[in-house]
This record gives C-alpha cells, structure tokens and sequence, in this order.
C-alpha cells in the first residue's frame, strides 16, 4: 500500500493523521471519521493482495465476522469499502498498549491480575463463540489493554464462521508459540482450540515465557503436539497450586480434556481466584474439591492420557490420609474407613517373578505382533505443497503444514520433518515447512540523502538495491532524488529497489545569439531557462545595440539556470578635433583627451631649439569632426643641434730620409 501521508482522504470519509503500523497483510492508519468526528484505526489491505481473491475474500471476512461482535472486550468494526484499487476495514480506535507489551514491561503479574485479563479474553472469545465464529489466532499481540487492565481483543483476520472456513485441512494459520496441537496437525479447529491459546497467554502471564518455544515454528508446533508443558510453578513459585491446575487442565493435548467451553474455564479461573483470596491454609482442600467440581479439573489434569502433569499432593491428601488423632489402624480413603487387610502368607518369589517375566513376555510379543509398519518418507522439499501433499498422501502419510516467510518462491516446501529416506510408522504425520514468500518491507525515504546513506538506509530495510543516475532541479548533485518503489510502499523482503541519484541540474545547449538585438537575445536566452547579463562595447563594426560576443559561446551545454554574459554594440559620440599646434607635447595630449581622444605622438627633428617639445602638426586635422575614442596623432618637435664646421689649413710635404745600411 503506498504511504498516505498526513491529511490523505480515504473513501471521501477518513482524514488519515498518522501510520499506526504495518502487517503481513495491511497497513493500519489512525484516521478520522469526517462524518462522525471520531478518530478510527484504518486497515488498508496491500495492493498485491488486492487482485488475489483468497485475500480478498479474507479480508472480506475479517469485516464481517468483526462487524457481527459488538461487545465490550471486542474491537469494534465500524465500516469496510474500497480506495484506490484496494480494499480498508475502519476499526475502533484504541490507544492502549498490547498485551505483548505489558506482559514483556511487567511480567509475571500477580495471580489475580492475570486471572482478570484471561477472564476478559475468555468473555470475548464466549460471545464469538456464541455466534458461530472461532478467532484461531488468539495471542497476546491481538489484544488492546488500557491503563485500567481493560483488555479488547481484535484481529479477527483469520476467524472463520460457521462452515465458510477456508482453510483447507492440512493447513494451518496462527502463530507457532499460542497455536493449539490440533491447529499444529493441520486439523480442524473447535471453540476448544480457542481456549488452548487463551491458556498458553494466562502460562505467559503468569510466568513471563510462553510453555513452548524454539529455533523455529515447526520445533514449536511439534512441542505442542507431543511434549507436557513445564507447570507454571516450576518457573513462578509464587503461583499457587490451585490456579495451576486450572491452567495445566486447559493446555491438554486432546480438546475433549481441556474445559468444554468458556463459560467452563472463567468458572474455573473464579473459583482458583476466590481460593487465592481467601488466603489458602486449611480451606485448600476443600476449595480444590470445589474446582474439580466444577468440570472435571483434577481428573483431567492427572491423566497421563490427557497430558496431564499429575496430581498435586495437596488433592493427593485429601482424597487418602488418616484423621488426626485417629489411632485405631483404620484407613480412610476419600473420607471412607477401611480395615487394614489380614496378614496373608507371601507368594513364592520365584512364582510371582516368573508371573512377571510372563506377563512382559507377553507384552513384547503383542507389541511386536500389532506394532505399526514403517515406511520410508518420500522426499518432497522443492515441491509445490500440492504436488508433496499428494505424494505423502499415496505412500500413506498424513499431512501438516507449516507456513514461514522465506526467500524462497510461495508455496514451495522447504523443509519437511521427518526427512526423507527415513522411516516412519505408516499413517503418522510428515510436516512440511512452506514458504510463503519473503515477506513484506517497507521501502524508507531517502530523498536529499547522500548516495552512502540512502543505500545503508536500503539494507537495513533488507532490500538490495540499484543505482541510476538523473537530473534534478532541487536537489545537489550526489544525493538521492527518489526510489521506484517510492518511499512508504510495502514490498517483498529482499526485492530491489531502483536508487535514483541526482547529477545535478540539466545540461541544456546555449542558443547562439551574436548579431542578434540584445531584446531580441535576451528573450532567448531567458525562455531556454538562463540568466542574461550585458556590458557594453563602443565600435563602429556592428549596429548599435547588437550583440557582438557571449559567453558561454552558442550551441555549448551548460547546466540549466546558467548566467549568459553579452556583449552588446554601442555607437560611439563624435567631437571637433581641438587645435593644439603650437602647444607643449603634453598640454596638446591633455585637451585632446579631454575632448574625448586618444592620442599618440611623433617625434621630428627640429634644428630651432624654441620649436624643441612644441607640437608641429596634429592629424586629423583641428577642427574636424571625428568619433569619441578615436586617435588624434600629434608631430612633436625634437631639437637636433646642427652640425658644426671646423676650417683646415694647407700643409707642405715632408720628406723622410732613408737610411742605407748598404755598407
């Protein structure tokens, strides 16, 4: 069932305020009745049960066998119908705790205190009773308790009235701990079966551990059917004997042996608690010969048949004990003298063994004359149920199931107790362990959790998981943006579940809009999803007031929201070009920048030293008109002195003497 958050409206009639759970079959919401003002428990069946008609049908009944028990230790069913392809039941809201929890909060509670709760249940479960309808899965979990010990009993999700019982014999449906023997063989089920449960709540009650428990549902169920609960005094010295014989009774194996119906068992309960009020002491004996009579409790309980623990040695005196002060050799059994018997000779002891060696003789032989044949159990694990219902039926066996969540596909045995190849008497029961599926979990929410938490927050859920990536407008890149199922929604133990992860914003492709108007670009920039902003460049090669750059450059994908810069064309101003021949270098430079121009200079030779710095000519020419920011060229003088002249005097030859060495 996917999540309804808070404020969904259900059937145009229930305002949902909050989840109160989840279930193997339904979701429960505390919701309110908009047409009473009331608040309801809202059970909504999950969709994958929804088009199976065994569920449906199901959870039809539980509505209608529910909506028929009106009283007060029942949840009441207010109304059922449809939503959203599935199917809900509006409950009875109650903001107690479960009997589960106060019992693992407060357990063992005092006698009387646990006989006040069982005693509510049993009038429940008398009223359904009454009117045809068995609950089968009576346990602690089931019942609401308030802060009074006011105690109603609810899910009567797999109760079956009169003879529309669904389940198939050779199946069972209830929980392992609480289930009776017969529900554990997968045979038909009665009031008493009922009543088995409701004593295995006042065992744990009173003692704060259930009478059979174990690795396992079907090491339970087989306790249940063959073993003798531990008495409850055994792990709680403080319950008084009376009381357990009252629950010992109703935990028989055989349901013709345990109370014959509620009424039977409350009476029983009273009377233990009218015992324990009265303090016990010398009316115990007298008291237990009241809980006997009030259906049987002691016979049955004593019966080894019956998987009874024994007698108690208090009603084991007061059915054969001598009077106090009694000296006259007399006995007194039940409260009737007898006379001692007369003193006999002894038999030969050699006789009486060979009687005995006889007798057992005897015994061996008709055991092994009358014993039960053995057979091999077929193998029957990895088939469907049907296919090893049919195979143990025509080898002879009879057949018990067991339901479990498993990994393992529904309906398919995956274990079976005996195991195949051994061997076991013809006619005795194969349990077999089916799956059920792998049971349901909910899928977390990890939207704008990082990748590593989001998957740790899967595990836990025990769901695998695979990782996709996405864009994603809200949500920063490497974090969660969703999960297909989405997140509330029930799914199996162990599916998998598709991890979306964000990879930022979308890349979307820049239009290109140099040339265009800068309206004209910005309002296709802006209607791709970005952001323009504009600076202005003076220029005569492109129109004013067109774009002649952007960045980023057009047809480049960028994420979406991206800032654009443009470039926009702007028409330069015009101005007179100011004389300034005849000025300094650097007075021309300053008027014409003032005037709105750039200016370079030249220099040229000068032989007059007073035009030395003195600006010769500017070009353009002064008085012309020229754009702003355009470059007026100035000619400088430089002074260069003029070479000078030296005169030259005329010189005689000179004639150098040679010297001979000729000798």
């Amino acid at each position: 069932m996917a999540d309804l958050s808070p404020g969904a409206i259900v059937d145009n009639r229930y305002k949902v305020l909050s989840r109160l759970g989840a279930g193997g079959m339904a979701d429960v919401f505390l919701a309110e009745d908009q047409q009473l003002g009331r608040k309801v428990a809202l059970k909504l069946l999950h969709r994958r049960f929804s088009a199976d008609p065994d569920f449906v049908e199901r959870f039809r009944r539980e509505a209608q066998a529910a909506a028929g028990l009106q009283h007060p230790n029942v949840v009441s069913v207010y109304d059922r119908g449809s939503f959203e392809d599935t199917y809900y039941i509006a409950m009875e809201y109650l903001p107690g705790r479960s009997l589960k929890q106060l019992i693992r909060q407060e357990a063992p509670l005092d006698p009387s205190r646990a006989i006040d709760i069982t005693i509510q249940i049993l009038k429940a479960a008398r009223f359904a009773h009454r009117r045809g309808v068995i609950h089968r899965d009576l346990k602690p979990h089931n019942v609401i308790i308030d802060d009074a010990d006011q105690a109603k009993v609810t899910d009567f999700g797999i109760a079956r009235a009169g003879a529309s019982d669904m389940t198939e014999t050779g199946s069972i449906m209830g929980t392992a701990q609480y289930l009776s023997p017969e529900q554990a063989q997968g045979h038909a089920v009665s009031a008493g079966s009922d009543l088995y449960s409701v004593a295995v709540v006042l065992y744990e009650l009173l003692t704060g551990r259930v009478p059979f428990d174990g690795e396992s549902a079907v090491t339970i169920a087989l306790k249940h059917v063959s073993e003798a609960p531990v008495p409850p005094s055994t792990i709680n010295p403080a319950v008084p004997p009376e009381l357990e014989q009252v629950v010992m009774w109703a935990l028989n194996k055989n349901p013709a042996d345990r109370p014959t119906d509620a009424d039977q068992f409350i009476n029983a309960l009273e009377a233990a608690k009218s015992v324990i009020q009265s303090g016990g002491g010398g009316q115990r004996t007298a008291s237990m010969a009241a809980l006997a009579a009030v259906g049987g409790v002691g016979a049955a309980y004593g019966s080894p048949a019956a998987g009874g623990a024994g007698v108690s040695p208090e009603a084991a005196a007061a059915a054969y004990r001598r009077p106090a002060g009694d000296d006259t050799g007399s006995y007194y059994v039940d409260g009737e003298p007898r006379e001692p018997p007369p003193d006999e000779p002894r038999l030969w002891p050699w006789v009486t063994l060979l009687v005995i060696l006889l007798l057992a003789g005897a015994g061996v032989a008709a055991y092994f004359l009358t014993r039960p044949h053995k057979k091999v159990v077929p193998t029957v694990t990895n088939q469907t149920l049907n296919t090893a219902r049919t195979i143990l039926q025509n080898d002879g066996f009879l057949v018990s199931v067991l339901n479990v969540t498993n990994n393992k596909r529904a309906g398919i045995v995956i274990g079976q107790d005996p195991q195949g190849n051994d061997k076991a008497k013809e006619g005795s029961t194969v349990t077999l362990t089916v799956s059920q599926g792998p049971g349901s979990t909910t899928v977390p929410s990890v939207v704008g959790r990082s990748q590593e938490a989001a998957q740790k927050a899967l595990t836990k859920a025990h769901l695998k998981y695979n990782i996709q990536r996405e864009t994603s407008e809200t949500i920063a890149k490497g974090k969660a943006t969703r999960t297909d199922p989405a997140n509330g929604q029930a799914v199996g133990v162990g599916s998998t579940v598709t991890l979306y992860i964000s990879s930022g914003k979308p890349m979307v492709s820049v239009p290109g809009v140099i040339g265009e108007s800068v309206s004209s670009a910005r309002s296709q920039l802006n209607n791709a999803g970005f952001v323009v902003s504009t600076t202005n460049q003076t220029t005569t090669s492109a129109p004013d007031g067109n774009v002649v750059d952007q960045n980023p450059a057009g047809n480049t994908k960028v994420a979406a929201g991206s800032t654009v810069n443009l470039v926009v064309a702007k028409a330069p101003t015009t101005a007179a070009v100011p004389d300034v021949t005849g000025d300094t270098a650097q007075g021309a430079a300053n008027q014409l920048k003032a005037a709105g121009f750039k200016v370079t200079q030249k220099a040229k030779q000068v032989t007059n030293q007073s035009k030395d710095g003195i600006v010769l000519s500017e070009q353009p020419k002064a008085g012309s008109t020229q754009n702003k920011g355009s470059t007026v060229t100035i000619t400088v003088g430089k002074f260069t002195p003029p070479p000078t002249t030296t005169p030259t005097t005329p010189t005689s030859p000179t004639t150098t003497p040679t010297t001979s060495n000729t000798p």
